[in-house]
């Protein structure tokens, strides 16, 4: 029991240093070489959630003053300012796309390539240890998560919280009282996704090696077909590989898990959100306490809070993804060359011959 737990304490200690190793790797060696076109990407994103936020501030004006007041030049003025806006928004969701996803694309083949000459390198007898197609799986698949951090999963997170830090500002000026309402469930569902995500970490690491593991199986099965006819082995190779896509089938079921909580509780909870504002906001209105201008509003303004924060979390999977693949990398990248052991070479320093 002491020799398990000692073992499990090892490996702990050990996946937590590939981690911080990781976040390193991906803040000196991706994020910051590329800090100028995140730095951009962060102006667009800003631009673009502050430009969509002006379709729900109009509907104040849409419905108190020009409804009311029959003010036709200003809705000619309301609906060129939203004109204007949807323009913007579009324009900066499009060169988003265009820079941001590109360079992702091209880390990925940087990062493969590194890799494989990484690969390359090392001894003989890491290749004893691994097979050929789990080596060929982690070079073509751990690289794929990292879009996350350059492209545009980085930069939709930050957006994100802009927009819900932005959203709440305009919603405690309309009402702090139904703010701090509809602030608590929000609270909550933020608490459970953070112990959701460091649960379902490991579990994205751990089917990265699954994947690889049966991979290499099969591309070692499929390039030996010859030899396994002829000891008639493929039952042998069968009950292997259903075994191994099983261990897949349990890992993912068990992430679908995870995440399906988690975006139930989403629901659940904006939706109880919902109905604490129509009840508190109908009652307002009845005492002549807010106009129905500001409710159309705060109820728009709540959505743009509610919707940045369900997508942080699916955003915050994909980044999960992306550091579990960058754990893997790292496990690689960090291992000694052929050439480089200590006791390769040994230094004479007495050429002398003893008699």
């Amino acid at each position: 029991m002491d020799i398990r737990k000692t073992k499990l304490s090892k490996e702990t200690v050990t996946t937590k240093r590939t981690s911080l190793s990781s976040l390193r790797h991906a803040f000196t060696k991706i994020i910051w070489p590329r800090r100028k076109l995140v730095l951009l990407g962060l102006v667009l994103i800003g631009i673009n959630r502050l430009s969509g936020l002006v379709l729900p501030g109009s509907s104040k004006f849409l419905i108190d003053n020009v409804i009311v007041e029959k003010d036709t030049s200003l809705l000619r003025i309301l609906l060129l300012v939203v004109g204007l806006a949807l323009l913007v928004q579009s324009v900066t969701s499009f060169l988003l796309t265009r820079l941001l996803s590109v360079e992702a694309q091209h880390l990925i083949s940087t990062l493969r390539a590194q890799m494989q000459k990484q690969v390359m390198q090392l001894p003989i007898a890491f290749f004893d240890d691994n097979k050929s197609g789990a080596l060929v799986s982690r070079i073509m698949r751990d690289a794929e998560g990292v879009r996350n951090l350059v492209g545009t999963g980085l930069v939709q997170l930050v957006g994100g919280i802009l927009t819900a830090a932005v959203a709440m500002f305009l919603l405690i000026r309309i009402n702090t009282q139904m703010t701090l309402y509809a602030f608590i469930p929000l609270v909550i569902f933020g608490l459970i996704s953070l112990k959701a995500f460091a649960y379902i970490r490991p579990i994205f690491r751990k089917r990265s090696a699954i994947n690889a593991e049966v991979t290499g199986r099969l591309t070692e099965t499929l390039g030996g077909i010859r030899v396994i006819k002829g000891f008639h082995a493929e039952l042998q190779e069968y009950r292997v590989f259903e075994e191994g896509v099983d261990r897949v089938y349990q890992n993912v079921k068990q992430s679908l898990t995870a995440t399906s909580l988690v975006t139930s509780l989403a629901t659940l909870l904006m939706g109880l959100t919902s109905i604490i504002i129509m009840g508190v906001g109908g009652t307002l209105i009845i005492r002549g306490e807010m106009t129905v201008g500001d409710f159309v509003a705060f109820s728009l303004y709540l959505a743009f809070l509610i919707a940045p924060i369900v997508q942080m979390s699916n955003i915050s999977t994909q980044m999960t993804e992306a550091f579990a693949g960058l754990d893997r990398m790292e496990e690689i990248l960090l291992m000694e060359r052929e050439g480089e052991e200590k006791d390769r070479t040994v230094v004479l320093n007495d050429f002398s011959l003893s008699r």
